[in-house]
């Protein structure tokens, strides 16, 4: 019999929980012979919506308005599946799986594992970062009803963890007028957790002699509207005006890209790596993205990236294949403490400057080296994430082995006669 699952989350949102929901109706769209998908499009903050218009795009319509006439009916789900941040947890269904980023610092706020504890039978999360931090998460409470204290308090329900599989995308052109010949790309978001004004900044100034090296920034502040655009254009200028002369070139790219042309920046000849200095990822798509395309990446060695950008030495140590930027591990800035999500004890990395310039040199001077184990750990990406291996292990956290004996028992109870 047919799973009946309610799929719940962004699906129609341009941003990483929408894409994140949109690759588990993929999985469990590969495997209609388990499940029978439901689906409720919520909103994800102020992200613009995906307009690609495509196949994926119309099934999901289809599936939304069967969702609102079984609704209608009164009908019934056997399990959700609720794509979000636990605070959105809701017990809806028989079984409740949570599917979540989870976070990008060392702590989780104690909402979550409340949350998480009464209305979900299990958290599936992105990364073995994020996974640790759920599991390692513990706080002092009291027991309300008789007053103990409980000192280790914590998740008690199991997180498993799948990434994102590899995509084969062919490049399709961006309109963009390049006049150098070196050139770096930054894809994300301008939020503190992000780190966009150093990345930047820092670039300027390293660069600031050498009119043939540029950076394609690929960012938006909230959405992809005319206002936010004018909004990060202003941002910008005041960000590289305080930096100062220079003769490197800053490109700004505002609005949606397709992922055929954000293909084609990361296979493009004169790119020499993507950077991202953030000071914490979930997963980081645009890095695993980049990765996958074999462009070499300048990163820190520390949250959820590392599920991807190591392999294994001849001595079978995972060793990350990046233009390593060194960084320290410190509480999180006090503008970016959010009440419920970020904590305020909680903490992040931060990338030291002169690492991250060091970095930057080495993109150029040691392209080679640098684009030859970029393409070593392209393959071993492309083995360990193919499309068929993700789909089926997150399917395998999903679906629930139908119970054969209480199977019998309610046929023979069916089977009965009422007396």
């Amino acid at each position: 019999m047919l799973q009946k699952i309610l799929v719940k989350g962004p699906a129609l949102s341009r941003s990483g929980y929408g894409e994140q929901t949109r690759f588990a109706l993929r999985a469990l769209r590969s495997r209609e012979d388990l499940f029978d998908i439901y689906l409720i499009n919520t909103p994800w903050g102020t992200t613009g919506q995906i307009v690609d218009n495509g196949e994926l795009q119309q099934w999901m319509y289809g599936v939304m308005a069967k969702t609102s006439k079984h609704v209608s009916e009164q009908g019934q789900f056997d399990l959700s599946l609720q794509v979000s941040i636990p605070p959105e947890f809701e017990k809806i269904a028989p079984v409740n799986i949570g599917y979540t980023a989870g976070i990008e610092t060392t702590k989780v706020a104690p909402q979550w594992i409340e949350k998480s504890n009464v209305s979900v039978d299990k958290i599936i999360t992105i990364s073995q970062h994020s996974k640790a931090v759920f599991e390692n998460t513990k706080y002092e409470a009291v027991n309300k009803q008789t007053g103990e204290k409980v000192p280790d308090w914590g998740l008690t329900v199991p997180v498993e963890v799948v990434g994102y599989p590899v995509r084969s995308v062919d490049p399709e052109e961006v309109d963009i007028d390049l006049t150098t010949s070196k050139n770096f790309l930054a894809v994300s978001q301008w939020g503190p957790r992000k780190n966009l004004d150093n990345t930047i900044a820092w670039f300027a100034q390293e660069f600031a002699d050498d009119e043939d090296v540029g950076l394609i920034v690929k960012a938006n502040t909230s959405s992809d509207s005319m206002i936010d655009r004018a909004h990060t254009i202003k941002r910008l200028e005041a960000l590289l005006k305080k930096v100062g002369d220079r003769k490197c070139k800053i490109y700004l790219i505002h609005g949606e890209l397709s992922e055929g042309q954000l293909t084609w920046l990361y296979q493009h000849p004169t790119m020499q790596a993507l950077i991202n200095i953030s000071h914490g990822e979930g997963y980081g798509l645009p890095l695993f993205e980049a990765a996958y395309n074999g462009l070499p990446v300048v990163t820190l060695t520390w949250s959820g990236q590392l599920d991807f950008l190591c392999k294994k030495n001849k001595k079978g140590k995972q060793v990350p294949h990046v233009i390593r930027v060194d960084y320290d591990v410190s509480p999180v800035q006090k503008e970016a403490v959010w009440e419920g999500v970020i904590q305020k004890d909680s903490m992040w990395a931060y990338a030291k400057e002169a690492s991250y310039k060091r970095a930057l040199r080495e993109a150029i001077e040691k392209q080679k080296h640098y684009r030859s184990r970029a393409k070593s750990l392209q393959k071993t990406i492309q083995q360990n994430f193919s499309e068929a291996t993700i789909l089926e292990e997150f399917v395998s956290h999903v679906y629930e082995e139908p119970n054969e004996e209480l199977a019998d028992w309610l046929k023979k109870i069916e089977e009965m006669e009422v007396l």
